[in-house]
């Protein structure tokens, strides 16, 4: 295995993708309770290597999850369920990721899609307070109240409403890497973390 370091911006930058297994607790040194994330990151492998001459860019393309069934001619014709790009150091097809990359203690970033919540109103959705439980409240006691304004006579772009929740990118920064097992290809993360159990998620040092 390799070590996947990537360098975005004259940063040294490590990176994997994973998938939510749940969440679980360990103990640390004093006997305290910590509540981790555990997640099955890796191994992944560069599948492409994209420059400036021949597709206008640079990146690197690499899968995760390798297809078990045989690939039909419709399907994509490299061998992963999962292809992401990212722009990365001097690899070469073929190269593979771990969790290796990592260290425990080290502090990472991870980016996954949130858990979708349906249509929410006002108080679920923004954590808005609702109206007073007392006298002239009736049957609306979770309802937004005015969200006009007198100049301009129209409701406000942006205004916070009821709608869809959930189920956007979120990006969780400063988690901690509490373990990482490499048979297993593991790594426990201190925390929550976005997305429920299954989300894929990317991992960045």
């Amino acid at each position: 295995m390799l070590d996947f370091i990537l360098f975005l911006d004259d940063k040294v930058m490590k990176f994997i993708i994973g998938r939510k297994l749940g969440m679980s607790q360990t103990f640390d040194e004093e006997g305290k309770v910590i509540p981790v994330t555990l997640i099955e990151a890796g191994p992944c492998e560069i599948v492409q290597v994209k420059t400036k001459e021949k597709d206008g860019y640079e990146s690197l393309q690499f899968g995760f999850e390798k297809k078990e069934k045989k690939i039909r001619k419709t399907e994509n014709k490299k061998p992963f369920k999962v292809l992401r790009e990212f722009k990365g150091a001097d690899l070469k097809v073929g190269d593979k990721i771990d969790v290796s990359s990592f260290e425990k203690g080290e502090k990472v970033k991870i980016s996954g899609i949130s858990k979708g919540k349906g249509f929410q109103g006002g108080v679920k959705r923004w954590g808005f307070s609702g109206r007073n439980a007392t006298h002239g409240v009736k049957h609306d006691h979770r309802t937004l109240g005015s969200v006009g304004s007198a100049y301009p006579q129209r409701v406000i772009k942006g205004r916070k409403m009821p709608g869809r929740t959930g189920y956007e990118r979120i990006t969780t920064k400063n988690l901690k890497v509490v373990e990482i097992d490499v048979k297993n290809n593991l790594i426990s993360i201190k925390g929550a973390v976005p997305g429920r159990m299954g989300t894929l998620l990317e991992i960045r040092g």
